[in-house]
């Protein structure tokens, strides 16, 4: 079916003619629009609460989880040997009289695991039922000792953690957000409802409108969501939460608020181009696929200095590799400032390419437009 286009005023919808709603004005009120009906929807509510209740519990299990589950291990062993192994840290020693009373400890459940005397080099025999006591192997094998010259150096593992839970909050929000206004621009073009918009408010300011409606809620749900990790740290009194991720914290939300916008501006354009909501996965795909990428790329380089200096200075992954390098002390103070720059700049260049195709979409109906067509026209 080839696309058809329904009359639109001449001017593109910028000019204010009478009973026309200024700009500005049309803004607000399709903004106030777009809050209400999120916040006024059950499931969004639910649905945040649920979120916000999962990340508090999250972030206080981390601190008292590894507590209630830290069981003594009991180990079985002989007199000879019991002096050696009373030293180790969560550990309970069983002496028994005999290497046979060991075993049978060991076999019965009584005991973990069961410590004898060897004829290897450590001149310690290691005793497990069904598979091999690695706890107990780790505390009695000698290790070198270890300098660290670097005392305040991230630990991998929790690094690597921290950079999945910015790419998580990241590729959530601006997937769910962008996804509601895409649903939105859809169903008013289906519906033909636009068209009685566009009869009272400009087509930029219908875009600007579900943009900046959907970053408030964008913005306030990610100040949540700091707000409770931070609430979280102060209950549990987890200095990382407080002072090792209070400026990648800030960093995230200010880069995000602008990233955000961004890639509101482009679902709402792609959402333009189709005509039914059967399309609209056709059309975001290639958005899902930015959103994806800092996501991905932050769990394989989380570690790689490189890597993330230059993340840090491409638009889309900026707002999870920049808070990534705030974390790890590995920029100079004035790039997190550089990123930011370019990433206003890049969102501005984007908004106004985004509001030329949905200007120019917006009332075509039929087959999905193509992006390189709608700039054409």
């Amino acid at each position: 079916m080839s696309a058809t286009t329904a009359s639109a005023p001449a001017d593109g919808g910028h000019a204010n003619h009478r009973g026309r709603t200024g700009f500005w004005q049309a803004t607000g009120i399709v903004a106030q629009r777009e809050i209400l009906i999120r916040v006024r929807s059950k499931s969004f509510i639910i649905s945040t609460a649920i979120m916000l209740a999962l990340i508090l519990a999250g972030v206080l299990f981390s601190s008292v989880g590894p507590q209630l589950f830290d069981e003594d291990t009991t180990v079985a062993t002989i007199a000879a040997l019991a002096p050696a192994l009373q030293g180790l840290d969560g550990v309970v020693v069983d002496t028994l009289g005999s290497a046979d009373a060991v075993r049978q400890a060991v076999q019965s459940g009584a005991a973990s695991a069961g410590v004898l005397q060897g004829t290897g080099a450590s001149g310690l025999l290691v005793i497990g039922d069904r598979e091999t006591p690695s706890a107990i192997v780790q505390m009695l094998s000698v290790t070198p000792e270890v300098e660290l010259l670097d005392p305040n150096a991230p630990d991998p593992l929790l690094t690597y953690f921290i950079g999945i839970a910015f790419g998580i909050v990241f590729f959530s929000s601006a997937i769910t957000f962008g996804q509601t206004i895409a649903q939105s621009v859809v169903e008013e073009k289906q519906s033909r409802i636009v068209e009685i918009m566009l009869a009272a408010i400009p087509a930029r300011a219908i875009l600007a409108g579900k943009v900046i409606g959907n970053s408030v809620l964008a913005f306030g749900q990610i100040l949540m969501i700091a707000a409770v990790v931070l609430l979280g740290g102060a209950i549990t009194g987890s200095q990382l939460l407080l002072d090792g991720l209070g400026m990648p914290i800030v960093w995230f939300v200010v880069l995000f608020t602008v990233g955000f916008v961004m890639l509101a501006s482009l679902y709402a354009a792609a959402a333009a181009l189709v005509s039914r909501a059967e399309d609209l996965g056709t059309a975001t795909s290639p958005l899902m696929m930015l959103v994806m990428l800092p996501y991905i790329a932050v769990i394989i380089f989380n570690n790689n200095p490189v890597a993330l200096q230059i993340m840090s200075y491409v638009p889309f992954s900026a707002p999870v590799a920049v808070p990534m390098r705030v974390y790890l002390q590995s920029q100079e103070w004035w790039e997190p400032y550089l990123s930011l720059a370019i990433l206003i700049a890049f969102t501005v260049a984007v908004i106004a390419f985004a509001a030329r195709i949905y200007e120019r979409s917006l009332l075509k109906t039929g087959s999905m437009v193509k992006w390189r067509d709608a700039l054409k026209q």
